[in-house]
């Protein structure tokens, strides 16, 4: 049951073979087992989790329900929901329950899906490895003295140790493709307003998207069908005809062009990541995708433009945590502003505290222009070069990350080091592009590589279908670490 596609689940639910009930608590099983090294979620609750199925199960009795209902879903602990603890990673929400829900988790619930539980992240989704969680660091689960990635961590490591079939992660600078990658799983991030930010805590908000977490192609293209979709609510929601995009899953390759960027293939990227991104191309080309080199030439700009841009975003969304209304407040202080400084300073992490003071100051008085303004300069030069490279290719393939994922604490002390890590992501959320992440090996240490597939604004169709089409010539994604 673990192992099955959702297609699966949901056909041996539909038969009746299997009860939402008997589902959710085989999953609550392994998290109660496994979670406990991995860490992979802060919250379950099974009492809450067990009446979301019995609901769908009595629904089911009573007539027709939607094709996924009573499938079990993790949610990263970044959307708020209803009645549920949600903390962000961080102690200065660690004991706020939420009283509404999101976007994304309002469409999930309307498809009947079950809420396993609330999965560990980054704090306030600020890192690369999952270490920056007030609630403790995830493990790989290949690897338990690895990083998963993040700030998606806890969601990439449930998918991968099979404590969950799906889950929901967000990208901002890539925490749902590099965790994917990290965790041998599949994550889409769809294009920039795609997926509604209503509800998710956010980061840096013209650079957060929501996406789906699965092992295959095909099981991430069914939960974006319930994920995706217009809400008022969110400014930067786009009013779209709704889409399947699971429609072109089984489309043939024949004529795809791939571009290769040769940015991506330069200095910096090892050795072991490098031959298995060579072997998936060498796959697309039997399976008659044409390969074409391409050119990225602002690469190089996207770390310093995102790290002054997504900072400066995120001192101003974190400001609304002062220990007023909810949130950490500090036990002792002095007066109004003691109150503010107190309860920041005990309710925010390094990382965190880190990005704030760097944002406060490229947004000062003297330093907007000469840093804030001309990264957002960069900015629509990284997009232009995804314009002018599309004009060549129809998707774009490269690696996730330089590396497969290192040791937990090898780069705790170096944030440096994990920014330059994030060299092949960026750019995309600064573009505002679908990519996706797709297993694709293993290193030559034995822990996953994942390989990125880029597309065009509105192309996640034609990205699953790239992805979908390799899964079915490659089994890399049906591999699970050994618990």
């Amino acid at each position: 049951m673990i192992e099955s596609s959702l297609k699966q689940l949901a056909a041996a639910l539909a038969a009746k073979q299997v009860s939402a009930v008997e589902l959710a608590t085989e999953f609550l099983r392994r998290a109660e087992q496994y979670n406990g090294t991995l860490n992979a979620y802060i919250t379950l609750d099974q009492q809450k989790t067990l009446a979301e199925a019995l609901a769908v199960d009595q629904a089911r009795a009573n007539g027709p329900v939607g094709p996924l209902a009573g499938i079990p879903v993790a949610h990263k602990d970044i959307f708020c929901q209803e009645g549920w603890r949600t903390t962000c990673g961080s102690k200065m929400l660690g004991n706020f329950v939420s009283p509404y829900s999101a976007h994304v988790v309002e469409q999930c619930q309307a498809a009947g899906l079950v809420t396993l539980g609330r999965t560990n992240m980054d704090e306030f989704a600020m890192g690369s490895s999952n270490e920056n969680s007030y609630f403790g660091a995830v493990q790989n689960p290949w690897d338990g003295a690895a990083v998963p990635g993040g700030s998606s961590g806890g969601s990439a490591a449930a998918v991968a140790a099979r404590l969950a079939p799906i889950a929901t992660g967000t990208d901002t600078g890539g925490s749902i493709r590099q965790p994917a990658s990290f965790c041998g799983i599949t994550g889409i991030k769809p294009t920039y307003g795609v997926v509604s930010r209503f509800g998710m805590i956010a980061y840096a908000s013209s650079l957060d998207q929501g996406g789906p977490m699965a092992k295959s192609a095909e099981d991430c293209a069914l939960l974006l069908n319930v994920m995706a979709g217009f809400d008022e609510r969110d400014a930067t929601s786009l009013e779209r005809e709704r889409e399947d995009y699971a429609r072109d899953l089984d489309r043939p390759l024949a004529g795809l062009r791939i571009g290769l960027p040769k940015e991506y293939f330069a200095e910096g990227l090892a050795q072991d990541v490098a031959g298995v991104i060579d072997a998936a191309i060498a796959e697309y080309k039997k399976l008659g995708a044409e390969v074409v080199e391409i050119s990225l030439p602002n690469t190089k700009l996207a770390i310093p433009s995102y790290y002054v841009i997504a900072p400066a975003e995120a001192s101003s969304n974190l400001s609304r945590f002062d220990g007023v209304r909810y949130g950490h407040r500090a036990a002792a202080f002095d007066g109004l502003n003691g109150m503010y400084e107190q309860s920041r300073a005990e309710g925010f992490g390094w990382e965190v505290k880190r990005r704030i003071l760097t944002g406060a100051y490229v947004l000062s008085h003297g330093y907007y222009d000469a840093y804030y303004l001309q990264a957002q300069k960069i900015r629509r030069l990284i997009a232009n070069d995804f314009q002018a490279a599309f004009t060549h290719c129809d998707v774009i393939a490269g690696p996730v990350a330089p590396t497969t994922a290192w040791n937990l604490g090898e780069k705790s002390n170096d944030p440096v080091a994990m920014y330059l890590a994030d060299i092949y992501t960026l750019g995309v959320n600064l573009a505002g592009l679908p990519a996706m992440s797709v297993p694709a090996g293993f290193g030559s240490n034995g822990r996953p590589v994942g390989l990125q597939l880029i597309g065009n604004y509105f192309s996640e169709a034609r990205l699953l279908n790239t992805a979908h089409q390799f899964q079915l010539a490659t089994d890399w994604h049906t591999k699970a670490p050994a618990l």
